[in-house]
């Protein structure tokens, strides 16, 4: 019983996880063309720092490989391929 419990949760969680991206989905506007944090387009992986400080954080980068970690300022940097990047997060850090 515990495993069809767990699978029901599991199941459960992901229907949530849907309805959310739906729903942001839907209520993105003009901006939605470059959000904040990693995105890509169908070449290219981009990561948008959204911020009007001016600091430069640390990104870390899922590239297929070990991970890697870039130092990006204000704005969108180009991080590489679509088909060699799966995600990127700020770590947390300045640089």
């Amino acid at each position: 019983m515990p495993l069809r419990r767990a699978l029901t949760s599991a199941l459960a969680s992901f229907a949530l996880v849907l309805a959310s991206v739906g729903a942001v989905a839907l209520s993105a506007g003009p901006a939605a063309a470059n959000p904040c944090g990693f995105y890509e387009t169908a070449s290219d992986a981009y990561y948008n720092h959204c911020t009007s400080d001016g600091s430069h954080i640390v990104i870390e980068i899922d590239d297929w490989g070990p991970n890697s970690e870039q130092c990006v300022g204000p704005g969108v940097t180009w991080i590489g391929s679509a088909s060699g990047v799966d995600g990127a997060w700020y770590t947390g850090r300045t640089c």
